[in-house]
């Protein structure tokens, strides 16, 4: 057996002892099939307690949330999504691109069908999931119990007069496609080129991550995740958009900050907070991976305080 594919499963039986009890699940939906992760409640009792639904951010997938999530499942029964084009998930048909509106109605779809048996759900998201969350919260306030948005607080946004150009650029993209995809020796090779990406991971943190978002290609790996997902979005809301949205979310809200998060600097944020009706904001150390990279206990101990919170 080559020493690259013996380091490779090495490091998955690794990943696996870590995750004992938890459960492939698939999700079966109108025009695609997500799948993701079920950590059961670890207490019988909490069983019927709204199930925590977790959403991972940009090119992530629901390992992201394998550091927390055995702390939260002593709350109640966990589903970490892969969302479209992520992780174990379909991808769009060809000739759609990955637009956030698309996945909050997954999200709908999602509760709607297969968690009809619950009044109320709580939301976990990080980054895109918990801009998802929001959207999904704004538009279906009935169905939410409690929602978390960790380094996440809105949707992207650009100006009025920004929006021909965002659509140029997006169709020129779509039209020239992505290109051929890398193919890598091992799962730890390609967990180096994600520790350098748009939001920096230690190896421990890219690794845990990159398992789930390939898969095999000849001799080595390529990614599994949709390359459309890179495609620029043809339409961004405008900042009047996100603050009118973030307005009508009804339930009691948690933005965990990273300190060295994506938001930690950004200006402009106070305006989004103030929209949310019930929001709390805790300070976490580490970066926008800060449930993840580094030492979670300050996440976990956050968001399982506020979820369990009468």
């Amino acid at each position: 057996m080559p020493i690259s594919q013996m380091n490779n499963e090495a490091l998955l039986s690794d990943a696996q002892q870590d995750m004992a009890g938890v459960q492939e699940v698939v999700w079966p939906l109108q025009h695609i099939t997500l799948a993701g992760l079920n950590w059961p409640a670890a207490d019988i009792s909490e069983a019927g307690s709204p199930p925590i639904i977790m959403l991972h951010g940009w090119l992530d997938n629901s390992l992201t949330f394998s550091r927390i999530a055995p702390d939260l499942a002593r709350l109640s029964s966990l589903y970490a999504v892969d969302m479209a084009g992520h992780g174990h998930s379909g991808h769009r048909p060809p000739g759609q691109s990955y637009q956030l509106m698309d996945y909050v109605a997954d999200l709908a779809e999602l509760i709607e069908v297969h968690f009809s048996g619950v009044e109320k759900v709580d939301i976990v998201g990080h980054s895109l999931g918990g801009i998802v969350g929001a959207l999904y919260a704004a538009a279906f306030p009935e169905r939410i119990h409690k929602l978390v948005m960790i380094d996440s607080l809105g949707a992207l946004s650009q100006s009025a007069g920004e929006t021909i150009p965002q659509l140029r650029k997006s169709i020129k993209k779509r039209i020239a496609g992505s290109g051929r995809p890398a193919v890598y020796p091992d799962i730890v090779a390609a967990a180096k080129v994600r520790e350098g990406g748009f939001s920096p991971l230690s190896h421990e943190a890219a690794l845990a991550l990159s398992s789930r978002n390939l898969r095999a290609e000849g001799e080595g790996y390529a990614w599994r995740t949709d390359a459309r997902l890179r495609h620029p979005s043809p339409l961004l809301m405008t900042e009047e958009q996100v603050v009118a949205s973030l307005g009508l979310v009804m339930a009691p809200a948690l933005f965990v900050r990273a300190r060295e998060g994506l938001l930690a600097k950004r200006k402009g944020l106070d305006n989004r907070a103030a929209a949310i009706p019930d929001l709390q904001t805790v300070d976490v150390p580490g970066g926008h991976h800060c449930h993840l990279d580094g030492d979670t206990r300050p996440v976990a101990d956050a968001v399982r305080h506020f979820l369990e919170k009468e």
